[in-house]
């Protein structure tokens, strides 16, 4: 794959300059943008994936839903619905896409989880809704230029920061690095524990924010607890295990068991893997299976599963939490 992606350097230009001329469209308003009068946040990246977006949703979500009603708008990445579709006691992941059905698992009638490609379409539908949204979260819609974000979160991994990167195909960014300056609030995800005050400013000096925007770092923290549908465990509870992943990029949570000294194997699929019968087959034959939660959304409808499969919850802690939580709640009191 590395190959195949170091041969088609020749198309590197050619991307980088049909991304950047778009990108100057909407910056010089010929291609139009639509903004709104009530509070839409952008959560995103100029990455292909792997930064740490459905952590940081469920973050806003747990800030905004106890003061307002909150709706999460994603795209429902391989779903097998078309146009808006809005989550209720029938969904499932085939229906909605795993991450918005896992937004709708964790707060169930707390807020609106819906999905539309179309994110302006997906935001009208969601205004006729009774009572309506006060705040709308877009999950991933960095470069859905088409809608206009009053506030925007980039995300960037601490391993693989956006300035090191190129443009599609060989590198992972979807668009130039200039990208970044539409950004309000840049995080630094998936940090290590240890990182201390030199090493964040010498990030941030490499990032050179704009004046407007803010630099925060955070990382991943891991629940001690195991969950299934119906019951809990510890890792204690497991001698070894089966680990399952189906996200762009597992190595943290890797890392994180090794260091906690446990015995597993890792099976590693692509990001929103599609698992196959003869796959489920197989693992139906393990002891214990520990995956993600997103992965869980996908595998928890196969029966064969229901007594063996247990999901890792995460969540994101940020350094200056207080400082981040009062940007976001700014912008949606004005």
């Amino acid at each position: 794959m590395k190959i195949l992606r170091y041969l088609l350097f020749p198309i590197v230009p050619i991307y980088f300059m049909v991304t950047w001329l778009r990108n100057k469209l909407y910056d010089l308003g010929i291609k139009k943008s639509k903004s709104y009068d009530f509070p839409v946040i952008c959560v995103g990246n100029l990455s292909a994936g792997g930064t740490g977006k459905t952590p940081m949703i469920e973050y806003l979500v747990t800030l905004l839903k106890i003061d307002y009603k909150v709706a999460t708008l994603s795209r429902g990445y391989k779903r097998k619905t078309e146009g808006f579709v809005l989550a209720d006691e029938n969904a499932a992941a085939d229906s909605i896409g795993d991450e918005p059905f896992q937004f709708y698992n964790k707060f169930k009638k707390d807020i609106a989880v819906a999905v539309d490609s179309n994110r302006q379409h997906g935001i009208s539908k969601l205004q006729e809704l009774q009572p309506k949204p006060e705040v709308v979260l877009l999950d991933d819609a960095y470069q859905h230029r088409k809608v206009k974000a009053g506030f925007n979160v980039l995300l960037t991994t601490f391993s693989n920061p956006y300035f090191k990167d190129i443009v599609l195909p060989t590198g992972d960014l979807r668009e130039p690095r200039a990208g970044a300056k539409r950004a309000n609030v840049i995080v630094v995800t998936k940090c290590p524990s240890d990182l201390n005050s030199i090493q964040k400013e010498v990030f941030i000096n490499r990032i050179n924010p704009e004046k407007h925007q803010h630099v925060f770092f955070s990382s991943i923290a891991y629940s001690e607890t195991l969950y299934s549908e119906t019951k809990t465990k510890t890792f204690d509870d497991l001698k070894s295990f089966t680990l399952v992943t189906g996200i762009a990029n597992a190595t943290p949570l890797v890392q994180f068991l090794n260091e906690q000294g446990l015995s597993f194997e890792h099976l590693n699929f692509s990001d929103h893997h599609d698992f196959t019968a003869q796959e489920i087959e197989q693992l139906s034959k393990k002891q214990h299976i520990v995956t993600t939660e997103k992965d869980f959304m996908r595998l928890k409808q196969y029966e064969v599963l229901k007594d063996k499969l247990y999901y890792l919850p995460i969540h994101v802690k940020i350094d200056d939490a207080q400082k981040f939580n009062k940007l976001i709640e700014a912008f949606v009191k004005r």
